[in-house]
């Protein structure tokens, strides 16, 4: 690879704090030199030269839930073409969730998964093992081999683990190996078979819905159960209002807990569902406006960490269903970074800021080599016009699922190329 410079680019690195004109030299897939506020002066004719016309060059995304069909249901999704739609959207690393089949909840599946990805050789992807041997809820799994081959986190993915003294050796059991235990808030017997919200809107539909309490109800069980093992938790896609009160107080109390929110969830609320929309029917269930602006407000305020683009593809077969019966789940991998950017666009908040939820906040969660521009990082990085106008088309998208809720969308910022290790994986 030649070296590369960026140059004359409005550089956005929320890990040191700077947002303004810069320029970046890159060689063998490291960031060599950073010139904040200047350029970097005499360069070799060797140099390749990147003149970045005054568009923000910002880390590469780090997406921490993103799901695939490999292995076991490669029509919806494989790791080729998420990595293809993740480079298409600015994402160079992304986490991939365990309920594929086989379940990822021993070291060969994991390895299996991280040879691929090797094989594939676009973005970085890193395997989040199973929490319970099957995701069943029922016996652990090998935890302490699985981050021994790369897990980065535990997770039995959309499935709650009910049993409560399972969850307790869950999580007791991965804080004796520094593993965190990422875990979905859901009562399953108020939100069974939920494909809503409960309110006078779901109620209009006619469709089952699941109240806001059930996301309460397991968060308070699970901020207990932190208390009483001091492991480390992931709170993974808080949706409602009620839920991050629940949060406030467990991290007034100095639990070690980091919640994230899924891009959609701060995107849509539930009167998008519309005429039984399936491409909105998602899991967990879209909220009322009160519980997005929340969310929004928790972002705002640091309450929520990190932003993930719950990338969950479904083929159009499971899609264009009755709405009750359709699978839950939206791509969104190519989306992310464009749809984030409209809270930037609308003055919700400092542009840094929102870049740190998916790339500094993430990495530093997880401790990935990754979400920053300095001298001898890894160079991901990626190039993004912020107010180019966008029009989602969701036949056009790269992952071979469609299902996106937002189709017909029209959004600011344009990626124009993504880098990884000093490679050019994407460009726009």
């Amino acid at each position: 690879m030649r070296p590369q410079a960026f140059v004359n680019a409005r550089l956005v690195d929320p890990a040191s704090g700077w947002d303004g004109p810069g320029a970046v030299l890159v060689q063998a897939g490291v960031v060599t030199d950073v010139a904040r506020g200047g350029d970097l002066g005499s360069l070799g004719d060797d140099i390749e030269i990147v003149d970045c016309a005054g568009a923000a060059l910002l880390p590469g995304l780090v997406d921490i839930r993103v799901k695939t069909g490999e292995p076991g249901a490669e029509t919806k999704e494989t790791l080729r073409s998420a990595a293809q739609a993740a480079a298409a959207g600015g994402v160079t690393s992304i986490v991939v969730q365990p309920d594929t089949d086989p379940v990822v909840d021993e070291p060969s599946v994991a390895d299996f998964i991280l040879r691929r990805a090797r094989d594939v050789g676009l973005v970085h992807v890193y395997p989040a093992g199973a929490a319970t041997k099957g995701v069943r809820g029922e016996r652990m799994a090998e935890i302490g081999l699985m981050a021994e081959a790369g897990c980065v986190y535990v997770t039995d993915a959309d499935r709650p683990i009910v049993d409560s003294k399972v969850m307790r050796r869950v999580l007791a059991y991965a804080a004796g190996f520094g593993v965190q235990v990422a875990h979905r808030p859901a009562d399953p017997w108020l939100s069974a078979g939920a494909a809503a919200n409960e309110g006078e809107f779901a109620a209009r539909l006619g469709l089952p819905s699941a109240p806001a309490a059930a996301e309460k109800i397991m968060l308070e069980r699970d901020l207990a159960l932190v208390e009483l093992t001091g492991a480390r938790l992931i709170v993974d896609q808080l949706t409602t209002a009620l839920a991050l009160e629940s949060l406030e107080r467990g991290l007034s109390r100095g639990l070690p807990v980091t919640a994230t929110a899924s891009i959609n969830h701060l995107s849509f609320n539930e009167l998008d569902i519309g005429d039984y929309r399936t491409f909105c029917k998602l899991d967990p269930p879209l909220r009322s406006e009160d519980d997005r602006q929340a969310l929004i407000s928790a972002l705002v305020s640091g309450l929520v960490k990190v932003v993930v683009s719950a990338h969950a593809p479904a083929p159009a077969e499971d899609k264009r269903l009755p709405y009750d019966e359709a699978a839950p789940g939206a791509v969104g991998l190519e989306t992310l970074l464009a749809a984030l950017l409209t809270l930037h666009h609308e003055g919700r908040l400092p542009l840094i800021d929102l870049i740190r939820t998916v790339t500094q906040a993430p990495a530093d969660l997880l401790g990935l080599p990754a979400g920053r521009i300095a001298e001898g990082a890894p160079a991901d990085l990626v190039l993004c016009d912020l107010n180019a106008p966008l029009v989602i088309n969701a036949d056009k998208l790269i992952s071979k699922s469609k299902n996106s809720p937002f189709d017909g969308r029209r959004l600011q910022g344009r990626v124009l190329r993504t880098v990884v290790g000093g490679r050019t994986v994407f460009a726009g």
